[in-house]
């Protein structure tokens, strides 16, 4: 399989059809074996019934139902398990992506990029209440991740299999999947992408995913820098606060000592002894992190690197994870 597309559903009744229709006519002039996964997010409309009538009609069509509505990263995570193409690219299923734009985002992956993005350049939305706080949220994960993008917002983008199958999602982490998949050592890069607007139904986004977005990216800092050594950041505030306490402690017994003043009523002993135990906490707190990252790590048998290649080139063992990106190929 050379393509599959996943594309989460929810609520889409009246955009299903020319969607599809808009897919085949891109897809079906193409060289590429493709499937077409659409993951229906709990839908209380016709959606389910309509995406069962299209993959009874096309084979290449496959549908996941789930039970309720889990958001679009469960959706998008669905998708990816099941997925079986060599490359995969996402889209909305509302109209506002372009199918149009998939054979250029396949053209880059074909130069070598393992994510290729979508920039909605010329985006067709409200610019107070969608634009504006999606400049916000974008400038501020680039900044926060180092992984400069336009567009972290756009669903439109292209995958190597391998890339987001070394991936776990959950959560909200759907917009920040380039962001995690640099951390693997994912090449990306962006292109603008056609922007339609909204003709049939209504954005399931508003401006409080602004606020969101903040609370994720702190998740995905600590994610990205500290997965495996959390011991770093909260034992090196646990340090910073033990010695302030410390420090104040000694200036206080100083003060009683050789001064002979009465230091009990003074608020910098509540201070000095609260800093001490804060300290002691996190650096507590520090250790118990390390001791789960190693259960993690250990008990299911993960690694925390990703192989690319050997050389001379190695043949992978029945089972086990896919190198990414792959390069390797059995030997003659």
């Amino acid at each position: 399989m050379n393509l599959t597309l996943v594309i989460p559903v929810f609520n889409e009744e009246e955009n299903l059809k020319p969607l599809y229709k808009k897919i085949r006519e891109v897809l079906e002039p193409m060289d590429q074996s493709y499937e077409v996964i659409f993951v229906d997010d709990g839908s209380q409309d016709k959606s389910p019934q309509i995406l069962d009538e299209i993959a009874q009609e096309d084979p290449r069509v496959k549908v996941i139902h789930f039970s309720r509505n889990f958001g679009q990263t469960a959706a998008l995570a669905a998708g990816f398990d099941m997925a079986k193409g060599d490359t995969i690219i996402t889209l909305d299923a509302d109209l506002q992506n372009d199918p149009m734009d998939i054979p250029r985002l396949l053209e880059k992956i074909e130069e070598g990029w393992d994510i290729v993005s979508g920039w909605r350049k010329n985006r067709k939305d409200p610019f107070l209440s969608r634009i504006l706080p999606s400049t916000i949220a974008n400038w501020l994960i680039s900044k926060a991740t180092g992984v400069q993008l336009h567009d972290y917002g756009c669903t439109l983008k292209a995958y190597k299999s391998e890339v987001v199958k070394n991936l776990h999602l959950y959560g909200e982490l759907h917009r920040f999947l380039p962001a995690l998949a640099s951390s693997l050592g994912a090449r990306i890069t962006e292109i603008p992408v056609t922007h339609h607007p909204r003709l049939h139904g209504s954005s399931k986004y508003g401006i409080s995913r602004t606020f969101k977005v903040i609370l994720d990216l702190i998740l995905v800092q600590f994610l990205l820098k500290y997965s495996t050594r959390p011991i770093r950041v909260f034992g090196g505030a646990g340090l910073i606060s033990f010695f302030l306490g410390f420090l104040l402690g000694c200036y206080l017994s100083i003060h009683k000592i050789f001064l002979h003043q009465r230091i009990g009523h003074r608020p910098l002993l509540i201070l000095a002894v609260l800093l001490i135990i804060l300290g002691i906490q996190l650096l507590s707190l520090g250790i118990l992190g390390e001791f789960l990252t190693r259960i993690y790590y250990e008990g299911q048998g993960k690694k925390p690197y990703i192989i690319k290649n050997t050389v001379p080139l190695i043949r992978e063992k029945e089972g086990s994870t896919p190198p990414f990106p792959s390069q390797a190929q059995d030997p003659q």
